[in-house]
Protein backbone atom coordinates (compact mmCIF):
# COMPACT_ATOMS: atom_id res chain seq x y z
CA UNK A 1 0.00 0.00 0.00
CA UNK A 2 2.84 2.42 0.77
CA UNK A 3 4.36 1.41 -2.58
CA UNK A 4 1.29 2.87 -4.64
CA UNK A 5 1.31 5.94 -2.59
CA UNK A 6 4.87 6.58 -3.41
CA UNK A 7 3.89 5.87 -7.26
CA UNK A 8 1.03 8.26 -7.18
CA UNK A 9 3.22 11.15 -5.84
CA UNK A 10 5.83 10.60 -8.05
CA UNK A 11 3.21 11.26 -10.81
CA UNK A 12 1.70 13.85 -9.29
CA UNK A 13 4.98 15.90 -8.70
CA UNK A 14 6.55 14.83 -12.69
CA UNK A 15 2.60 16.07 -13.54
CA UNK A 16 2.84 19.65 -11.73
CA UNK A 17 6.54 20.08 -13.24
CA UNK A 18 5.65 18.96 -16.97
CA UNK A 19 2.82 21.61 -16.48
CA UNK A 20 5.41 24.33 -14.83
CA UNK A 21 7.64 23.76 -17.57
CA UNK A 22 5.15 24.23 -20.64
CA UNK A 23 3.02 27.04 -18.84
CA UNK A 24 4.83 28.45 -16.12
CA UNK A 25 8.77 28.30 -17.13
CA UNK A 26 8.57 28.26 -20.83
CA UNK A 27 6.73 31.76 -20.85
CA UNK A 28 10.35 33.32 -20.48
CA UNK A 29 11.83 32.01 -23.91
CA UNK A 30 10.76 31.52 -26.99
CA UNK A 31 7.75 29.10 -26.68
CA UNK A 32 4.57 28.65 -28.76
CA UNK A 33 2.50 27.36 -25.77
CA UNK A 34 2.76 30.85 -24.33
CA UNK A 35 3.45 34.25 -24.59
CA UNK A 36 3.76 34.77 -27.97
CA UNK A 37 0.53 33.69 -28.84
CA UNK A 38 -1.33 36.33 -26.69
CA UNK A 39 -2.02 38.99 -28.81
CA UNK A 40 -4.91 40.88 -27.62
CA UNK A 41 -4.80 43.82 -25.14
CA UNK A 42 -8.00 44.72 -23.51
CA UNK A 43 -8.91 48.30 -24.84
CA UNK A 44 -9.36 49.77 -21.47
CA UNK A 45 -5.44 49.19 -20.94
CA UNK A 46 -4.44 51.20 -24.34
CA UNK A 47 -3.21 54.64 -24.27
CA UNK A 48 -1.18 54.93 -27.35
CA UNK A 49 -0.71 52.71 -30.35
CA UNK A 50 2.48 52.83 -32.56
CA UNK A 51 2.87 51.17 -36.38
CA UNK A 52 5.60 51.46 -38.11
CA UNK A 53 6.19 50.62 -41.94
CA UNK A 54 9.72 49.33 -43.76
CA UNK A 55 8.91 52.37 -45.70
CA UNK A 56 10.35 53.96 -42.97
CA UNK A 57 6.53 55.93 -42.67
CA UNK A 58 5.47 55.63 -38.99
CA UNK A 59 2.03 56.50 -37.33
CA UNK A 60 1.49 57.29 -33.66
CA UNK A 61 -2.21 56.57 -32.28
CA UNK A 62 -2.84 58.40 -28.59
CA UNK A 63 -5.78 58.62 -26.82
CA UNK A 64 -7.23 62.57 -26.39
CA UNK A 65 -9.96 62.92 -23.51
CA UNK A 66 -12.69 60.64 -24.73
CA UNK A 67 -11.51 60.60 -28.78
CA UNK A 68 -8.08 59.75 -30.27
CA UNK A 69 -5.51 61.64 -32.09
CA UNK A 70 -2.95 60.59 -35.31
CA UNK A 71 0.13 62.34 -35.57
CA UNK A 72 -1.26 64.98 -33.25
CA UNK A 73 -4.91 65.75 -35.36
CA UNK A 74 -8.37 64.47 -34.73
CA UNK A 75 -8.01 60.71 -36.12
CA UNK A 76 -11.08 59.02 -37.94
CA UNK A 77 -13.35 57.41 -35.95
CA UNK A 78 -14.20 54.16 -38.72
CA UNK A 79 -10.19 53.96 -38.82
CA UNK A 80 -9.62 54.18 -35.20
CA UNK A 81 -12.47 51.60 -34.38
CA UNK A 82 -11.16 48.91 -36.79
CA UNK A 83 -7.51 49.36 -35.71
CA UNK A 84 -9.03 48.90 -31.75
CA UNK A 85 -11.35 46.25 -32.73
CA UNK A 86 -8.26 43.99 -34.30
CA UNK A 87 -5.93 44.87 -31.27
CA UNK A 88 -8.15 43.77 -29.02
CA UNK A 89 -9.61 40.93 -30.59
CA UNK A 90 -6.96 38.90 -32.01
CA UNK A 91 -6.19 35.68 -31.23
CA UNK A 92 -4.71 32.35 -32.59
CA UNK A 93 -6.29 30.42 -35.86
CA UNK A 94 -2.96 28.06 -36.09
CA UNK A 95 0.58 27.76 -36.19
CA UNK A 96 2.12 27.17 -39.58
CA UNK A 97 3.77 23.70 -40.38
CA UNK A 98 7.86 23.61 -39.45
CA UNK A 99 8.02 23.41 -43.27
CA UNK A 100 6.50 26.83 -44.14
CA UNK A 101 8.15 28.50 -40.71
CA UNK A 102 11.31 29.74 -42.83
CA UNK A 103 9.21 31.31 -45.56
CA UNK A 104 7.15 33.05 -43.12
CA UNK A 105 9.23 34.35 -41.03
CA UNK A 106 11.28 36.00 -44.38
CA UNK A 107 8.14 37.41 -45.66
CA UNK A 108 7.65 39.20 -42.32
CA UNK A 109 11.23 40.21 -42.22
CA UNK A 110 10.90 41.80 -45.80
CA UNK A 111 7.59 43.60 -45.28
CA UNK A 112 6.13 43.00 -41.99
CA UNK A 113 4.38 46.22 -40.38
CA UNK A 114 5.20 46.59 -36.26
CA UNK A 115 2.95 47.24 -34.14
CA UNK A 116 3.71 48.74 -30.28
CA UNK A 117 0.88 49.00 -27.91
CA UNK A 118 1.08 51.39 -25.04
CA UNK A 119 -0.72 51.47 -21.64
CA UNK A 120 -0.25 54.02 -18.80
CA UNK A 121 2.87 56.12 -18.53
CA UNK A 122 4.29 54.71 -21.90
CA UNK A 123 4.28 50.95 -20.54
CA UNK A 124 4.84 48.57 -23.77
CA UNK A 125 1.98 46.09 -23.37
CA UNK A 126 2.46 44.03 -26.82
CA UNK A 127 4.79 44.42 -29.54
CA UNK A 128 4.53 42.57 -32.72
CA UNK A 129 4.80 42.19 -36.90
CA UNK A 130 1.41 41.76 -38.45
CA UNK A 131 2.47 39.99 -42.30
CA UNK A 132 0.44 38.95 -45.14
CA UNK A 133 -2.24 36.71 -45.47
CA UNK A 134 -2.65 32.64 -45.42
CA UNK A 135 -3.18 30.83 -48.87
CA UNK A 136 -6.56 30.92 -48.04
CA UNK A 137 -7.03 34.53 -47.29
CA UNK A 138 -8.66 33.35 -43.85
CA UNK A 139 -5.53 34.15 -41.24
CA UNK A 140 -2.99 36.34 -41.21
CA UNK A 141 0.70 35.51 -40.85
CA UNK A 142 2.16 37.34 -37.78
CA UNK A 143 4.98 37.50 -35.09
CA UNK A 144 5.40 38.75 -31.54
CA UNK A 145 8.60 40.89 -31.18
CA UNK A 146 11.57 38.23 -29.71
CA UNK A 147 10.18 34.95 -30.94
CA UNK A 148 11.09 33.07 -33.57
CA UNK A 149 7.44 30.93 -33.83
CA UNK A 150 5.47 32.80 -36.25
CA UNK A 151 1.57 32.86 -35.75
CA UNK A 152 -1.90 32.70 -38.02
CA UNK A 153 -4.05 35.16 -36.41
CA UNK A 154 -7.58 35.65 -36.85
CA UNK A 155 -10.55 37.61 -35.67
CA UNK A 156 -13.19 35.71 -33.94
CA UNK A 157 -16.45 35.48 -36.27
CA UNK A 158 -14.88 37.38 -38.87
CA UNK A 159 -13.25 35.79 -42.39
CA UNK A 160 -10.67 37.73 -44.13
CA UNK A 161 -7.17 39.15 -43.18
CA UNK A 162 -6.43 41.67 -40.72
CA UNK A 163 -3.10 43.49 -42.13
CA UNK A 164 -5.33 45.99 -43.78
CA UNK A 165 -6.47 47.64 -40.64
CA UNK A 166 -2.88 48.30 -39.67
CA UNK A 167 -1.99 49.36 -43.39
CA UNK A 168 -3.51 52.98 -43.89
CA UNK A 169 -1.35 55.60 -45.05
CA UNK A 170 -0.93 59.19 -44.16
CA UNK A 171 -3.98 60.95 -44.44
CA UNK A 172 -6.38 57.57 -44.29
CA UNK A 173 -5.98 57.73 -40.66
CA UNK A 174 -7.57 61.21 -40.44
CA UNK A 175 -10.77 62.89 -39.57
CA UNK A 176 -12.31 63.52 -42.78
CA UNK A 177 -14.82 65.97 -41.17
CA UNK A 178 -15.20 69.14 -42.98
CA UNK A 179 -17.36 70.54 -40.30
CA UNK A 180 -18.62 68.84 -37.50
CA UNK A 181 -20.72 70.88 -34.84
CA UNK A 182 -23.77 70.56 -33.00
CA UNK A 183 -26.15 73.27 -33.32
CA UNK A 184 -25.44 74.39 -29.43
CA UNK A 185 -22.15 74.91 -29.82
CA UNK A 186 -22.42 77.09 -32.60
CA UNK A 187 -21.72 80.61 -31.90
CA UNK A 188 -21.89 82.02 -35.45
CA UNK A 189 -22.04 81.29 -39.44
CA UNK A 190 -21.30 83.40 -42.24
CA UNK A 191 -21.35 81.91 -46.05
CA UNK A 192 -19.95 84.29 -48.82
CA UNK A 193 -21.00 84.05 -52.28
CA UNK A 194 -18.12 86.00 -54.06
CA UNK A 195 -20.38 86.25 -57.15
CA UNK A 196 -24.03 85.98 -55.81
CA UNK A 197 -23.28 89.09 -52.96
CA UNK A 198 -27.19 89.56 -52.81
CA UNK A 199 -27.37 85.79 -51.07
CA UNK A 200 -24.56 86.28 -49.00
CA UNK A 201 -25.29 86.06 -45.17
CA UNK A 202 -23.76 86.70 -41.42
CA UNK A 203 -25.49 84.71 -38.96
CA UNK A 204 -25.19 85.32 -35.36
CA UNK A 205 -26.37 83.98 -31.77
CA UNK A 206 -28.12 86.71 -29.98
CA UNK A 207 -29.06 85.43 -26.49
CA UNK A 208 -32.22 82.94 -27.03
CA UNK A 209 -32.37 84.06 -30.36
CA UNK A 210 -30.74 84.67 -33.79
CA UNK A 211 -29.68 87.71 -36.37
CA UNK A 212 -29.23 87.75 -39.72
CA UNK A 213 -27.44 90.16 -41.59
CA UNK A 214 -26.54 90.57 -45.47
CA UNK A 215 -22.62 89.70 -45.78
CA UNK A 216 -22.06 92.90 -47.25
CA UNK A 217 -22.72 96.42 -45.99
CA UNK A 218 -23.86 97.50 -49.12
CA UNK A 219 -26.76 94.96 -50.02
CA UNK A 220 -30.09 95.86 -48.12
CA UNK A 221 -31.18 94.06 -45.76
CA UNK A 222 -34.73 92.12 -45.20
CA UNK A 223 -36.66 93.84 -42.38
CA UNK A 224 -39.11 90.88 -41.36
CA UNK A 225 -38.37 88.25 -38.27
CA UNK A 226 -36.15 85.84 -38.41
CA UNK A 227 -37.41 82.11 -37.65
CA UNK A 228 -36.06 80.39 -35.04
CA UNK A 229 -37.08 77.11 -36.56
CA UNK A 230 -35.31 78.03 -39.77
CA UNK A 231 -32.03 78.61 -38.27
CA UNK A 232 -32.64 75.89 -36.13
CA UNK A 233 -32.86 73.69 -39.06
CA UNK A 234 -29.76 74.95 -41.46
CA UNK A 235 -27.40 74.62 -38.31
CA UNK A 236 -28.37 71.04 -37.74
CA UNK A 237 -27.05 70.70 -41.41
CA UNK A 238 -23.22 71.31 -39.51
CA UNK A 239 -23.19 67.95 -37.70
CA UNK A 240 -20.84 65.51 -39.59
CA UNK A 241 -20.01 67.08 -42.68
CA UNK A 242 -17.07 64.99 -44.12
CA UNK A 243 -15.20 64.83 -47.40
CA UNK A 244 -14.89 61.96 -49.48
CA UNK A 245 -10.72 62.43 -48.69
CA UNK A 246 -7.70 64.67 -48.53
CA UNK A 247 -6.25 65.96 -51.77
CA UNK A 248 -3.34 67.20 -50.13
CA UNK A 249 -0.81 66.32 -52.99
CA UNK A 250 -3.01 67.52 -56.12
CA UNK A 251 -0.77 69.12 -58.26
CA UNK A 252 -3.26 71.72 -59.34
CA UNK A 253 -4.74 73.32 -55.68
CA UNK A 254 -2.86 76.48 -56.01
CA UNK A 255 -4.18 77.29 -59.78
CA UNK A 256 -7.18 76.64 -58.45
CA UNK A 257 -6.72 79.29 -55.19
CA UNK A 258 -6.50 81.71 -57.63
CA UNK A 259 -9.79 81.44 -59.15
CA UNK A 260 -13.40 82.45 -57.35
CA UNK A 261 -14.60 80.46 -54.75
CA UNK A 262 -18.71 79.27 -55.37
CA UNK A 263 -18.76 79.75 -51.75
CA UNK A 264 -16.88 80.78 -48.39
CA UNK A 265 -18.19 79.30 -45.34
CA UNK A 266 -17.05 80.52 -41.50
CA UNK A 267 -18.13 79.05 -38.52
CA UNK A 268 -17.57 80.13 -34.79
CA UNK A 269 -17.78 78.00 -32.08
CA UNK A 270 -18.64 79.35 -28.54
CA UNK A 271 -15.58 79.47 -27.19
CA UNK A 272 -14.36 81.74 -30.31
CA UNK A 273 -12.49 79.21 -32.56
CA UNK A 274 -13.17 79.69 -36.35
CA UNK A 275 -12.88 77.07 -38.99
CA UNK A 276 -13.35 78.02 -42.69
CA UNK A 277 -13.79 76.73 -45.83
CA UNK A 278 -13.64 78.08 -49.03
CA UNK A 279 -15.47 75.48 -52.10
CA UNK A 280 -14.32 75.60 -55.59
CA UNK A 281 -16.55 73.76 -58.26
CA UNK A 282 -14.83 71.10 -59.98
CA UNK A 283 -16.57 69.76 -63.20
CA UNK A 284 -16.48 66.39 -65.13
CA UNK A 285 -14.49 66.82 -68.33
CA UNK A 286 -13.81 64.61 -71.07
CA UNK A 287 -10.57 62.70 -71.16
CA UNK A 288 -9.33 63.57 -74.70
CA UNK A 289 -10.32 67.26 -75.38
CA UNK A 290 -10.28 68.46 -71.76
CA UNK A 291 -13.66 69.97 -71.97
CA UNK A 292 -16.10 70.07 -69.63
CA UNK A 293 -18.79 67.04 -70.10
CA UNK A 294 -21.60 68.57 -68.10
CA UNK A 295 -22.09 71.98 -66.34
CA UNK A 296 -23.64 70.34 -63.30
CA UNK A 297 -21.22 70.56 -59.95
CA UNK A 298 -20.84 67.35 -58.29
CA UNK A 299 -18.18 67.80 -56.57
CA UNK A 300 -15.94 70.75 -54.86
CA UNK A 301 -12.34 70.63 -53.56
CA UNK A 302 -12.63 72.13 -50.05
CA UNK A 303 -9.66 74.54 -49.10
CA UNK A 304 -9.84 74.65 -45.21
CA UNK A 305 -8.16 76.36 -43.16
CA UNK A 306 -6.34 73.57 -41.21
CA UNK A 307 -4.26 73.80 -44.53
CA UNK A 308 -5.87 70.65 -45.99
CA UNK A 309 -6.94 70.92 -49.31
CA UNK A 310 -9.96 68.00 -49.97
CA UNK A 311 -12.51 66.18 -52.13
CA UNK A 312 -16.08 67.09 -51.24
CA UNK A 313 -19.26 66.00 -52.90
CA UNK A 314 -21.87 68.50 -53.39
CA UNK A 315 -24.70 66.14 -51.99
CA UNK A 316 -23.25 66.20 -48.81
CA UNK A 317 -22.61 69.81 -48.72
CA UNK A 318 -25.90 71.75 -50.42
CA UNK A 319 -27.80 71.33 -47.15
CA UNK A 320 -25.51 74.69 -45.91
CA UNK A 321 -25.73 76.51 -49.09
CA UNK A 322 -28.75 78.78 -47.98
CA UNK A 323 -28.99 82.26 -49.63
CA UNK A 324 -29.46 84.99 -47.12
CA UNK A 325 -33.71 85.49 -47.80
CA UNK A 326 -33.80 81.79 -46.73
CA UNK A 327 -33.87 82.63 -42.53
CA UNK A 328 -36.88 84.98 -42.28
CA UNK A 329 -40.53 84.40 -42.14
CA UNK A 330 -42.92 85.34 -45.07
CA UNK A 331 -44.59 88.82 -44.98
CA UNK A 332 -47.56 88.38 -42.84
CA UNK A 333 -47.21 85.61 -41.40
CA UNK A 334 -46.10 85.37 -37.49
CA UNK A 335 -42.52 84.19 -36.09
CA UNK A 336 -42.39 79.94 -35.71
CA UNK A 337 -40.35 79.21 -32.76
Amino acid sequence: MKKNYWLIAIFLLLGGATAWYFWGGKQSSNSTLGWDRLFKVEEQDIQKIFIAKRTGETTTIERDGGGWKVNGQKASKNAVENLLEAVTKLELQSVPPPAATDNVVKELASRGIKVEVYGNRDKKLKAYYIGGVTADARGTYAIMDGSEQPMVLQIPQMEGQIRSRFDLTGDDWRDRNVFSYKPEDIEAVSVEYPQQRNKSFKLKRSGQSWEVKPFYDNVPAINRPVSKGRVEGFLVGFGGLMAEGFENQYAEKDSIRMMIPFTVVSVTDVKGQERKAAFYPTYRKDKDTGERRSEVVERYFADVSTGDWMLTQHRVFEKIFWPYESFFEEPGKAVKD
